[in-house]
C-alpha cells in the first residue's frame, strides 16, 4: 500500500454544484465520442446518471455545456457548446496547476517533511 498522496481538485459552487474530475471526464468523453450514452458506458455508468449529470451541469452555469439531440432514424448525438467547451479547458488548467504548483509540496509530504504553507 503507498502512502503517496494525489490531488484532486473539486470546485464547490454557490449555485450548489460540485465539479470534479468525474464530471470533467464526462464532458470530455462526450466531446471524443459524440453521444451521453457512450460516455457513460466508458465510465461504467448508466445513461440515466450521465444524463443526470448533464443536466445538473446545464442548470448552474450560465448557458448549457451540453448539447444534445434525441435518436431517431439517424441516431442521436450530444457535443459540447462553447461554454462547455471553456469550463473543460478552465477545469483542466487548474489541475495542471495544481499539479505543477503542488509538485514539491507532495514530494515533502512523500518523504515525511512538514509541508511548507503556500
Amino acid at each position: 500500500m503507498s502512502d503517496d498522496p494525489r490531488l484532486s481538485l473539486r470546485l464547490h459552487f454557490d449555485s450548489g454544484l460540485t465539479f470534479g474530475r468525474g464530471k470533467a471526464d464526462l464532458l470530455q468523453f462526450i466531446d471524443e465520442d459524440g453521444s451521453i450514452s457512450a460516455a457513460g458506458r466508458r465510465m461504467k455508468m448508466s445513461y440515466r446518471r450521465a444524463w443526470s449529470l448533464v443536466e445538473e451541469m446545464n442548470g448552474h452555469f450560465d448557458t448549457p455545456l451540453v448539447d444534445s439531440s434525441r435518436g431517431g432514424a439517424k441516431g442521436g448525438g450530444a457535443v459540447l457548446t462553447e461554454r462547455g467547451r471553456e469550463v473543460l479547458d478552465d477545469y483542466r488548467a487548474l489541475e495542471d496547476l495544481l499539479r505543477q504548483q503542488g509538485a514539491g509540496i507532495l514530494a515533502r509530504m512523500r518523504h515525511g517533511q512538514r509541508p511548507v504553507s503556500v
